[in-house]
């Protein structure tokens, strides 16, 4: 059997095409893990708020969503938005 030598030009060849694998990878699993309609435990955990404050956002109209048959629906983008029209900026 013969040997094979690696030198550090091929290591180093083989470390870029790995690292832009990965890149690869990030950016096509980012956009699949983002879906449009999110459910209310979804948006809960993405929040980090409880059942009851999910529920204010809702009474007072703060987060629009959407009833099918007594599943909310919520809009992924409209919850970001909500998130940017909510943003305080500290003046220092």
């Amino acid at each position: 059997m013969a040997a094979t030598i690696i030198t550090t030009e091929d290591l180093r060849e083989f470390k870029m095409e790995l690292l832009d694998d990965i890149k690869q990878l990030l950016q096509t699993n980012s956009g699949q893990s983002i879906k449009k309609w999110l459910k209310s435990p979804e948006v809960r955990e993405l929040l980090g708020i409880s059942p009851g404050t999910l529920q204010n956002l809702r009474i007072n109209g703060t987060l629009p969503y959407t009833k099918i048959g007594g599943v909310l629906y919520y809009d992924y983008q409209e919850i970001l938005k909500v998130l940017e029209n909510n943003r305080i900026h500290n003046k220092f």
